[in-house]
């Protein structure tokens, strides 16, 4: 709960800082002289950044267990069942948070972490991952996913996302505004924005979107290092997490949702546009940290 409201607290900045810079730039006088509320405008980008961010966060699990095909375990139906849920109980132990659902999916090896509150996550492992790697292995998948949710992951990378999507939407629609206003400067008869503030916005909505889908991807990268070496403190040990990298990197992992990519073990596509770093840089990353 701490970090929701750390979330919403930091929207607000976020828009504060946005309106305070533009009043000392003087760009409240100009969209005001163009029939543009400065405080509508900031209402919108809030609204239309961080409000689609939360709603995606606060629903992430039943949406995860519903696109996913994630089966929650209950009553453990096998020794495997139970292993895994002891397995997710330890480390949640260990690392200070509540225990979180835990489900099996079908498909090929992938696994992931996903909810709003790290005290009510979910767990999820595949088929996959199960019968194509040992049991040492599979609890270092474990442990990194308990990782993500006690460093709280979801929200960080809810609330980046929310602030990129916010600069984006106010960032178009101030620019938007100003090609409109410069072709139409010898217009007299302007009741409201024209054709130029339309397809700027549209266009500058698509480049900086990618723009900003460049730097969440960035920081998701980051986010998986931390998550890798969250593991090996977990087990006391880097070497099962080197060991189960090294194995995925033999295998091809489950194409998750796009909602839940960011969570997984493995995944994304293209340098730039990656939430996962390269295998080969995550191993590094471990054993580099072992020598020191």
């Amino acid at each position: 709960m701490k970090r929701i409201f750390l979330f919403l607290l930091t929207n607000i900045a976020v828009v504060a800082v946005l309106g305070i810079v533009s009043s000392l730039l003087g760009v409240n006088r100009y969209l005001t002289a163009n029939g543009l509320n400065l405080g509508a405008l900031l209402g919108f980008a809030l609204i239309m950044g961080f409000g689609g961010a939360i709603i995606s966060l606060l629903i992430s699990k039943p949406m995860a267990k519903w696109s996913a095909g994630v089966q929650i375990i209950e009553q453990p139906r096998s020794q495997d069942e139970a292993w895994i849920l002891e397995t997710v109980r330890g480390f949640a132990d260990k690392a200070g948070i509540g225990m979180p659902e835990v489900g099996i999916f079908e498909g090929d090896p992938n696994a992931f972490a996903t909810g709003a509150f790290k005290n009510s996550a979910l767990v999820a492992v595949s088929t996959g991952l199960l019968q194509n790697m040992t049991r040492e292995e599979v609890e270092a998948v474990i442990g990194h996913e308990v990782a993500h949710i006690a460093n709280g992951d979801m929200v960080t990378m809810t609330l980046i996302q929310g602030v990129m999507n916010t600069f984006v939407v106010f960032l178009s629609r101030v620019i938007g505004y100003a090609v409109d206003s410069f072709l139409n400067k010898n217009s007299e008869n302007r009741s409201g924005p024209g054709i130029g503030y339309y397809v700027t916005t549209i266009v500058l909505d698509i480049l900086l979107g990618f723009v900003a889908a460049i730097i969440v991807a960035w920081f998701s990268r980051q986010r998986e290092f931390r998550a890798d070496a969250g593991a090996a403190q977990l087990m006391g040990r880097r070497q099962p997490m080197i060991n189960a990298l090294a194995r995925l990197g033999g295998l091809h992992p489950a194409e998750l949702p796009k909602s839940m990519a960011a969570m997984g073990i493995a995944g994304g596509i293209g340098k730039l546009f990656s939430t996962h770093p390269p295998i080969e840089e995550r191993i590094a990353a471990l054993q580099n940290a072992q020598k020191g």
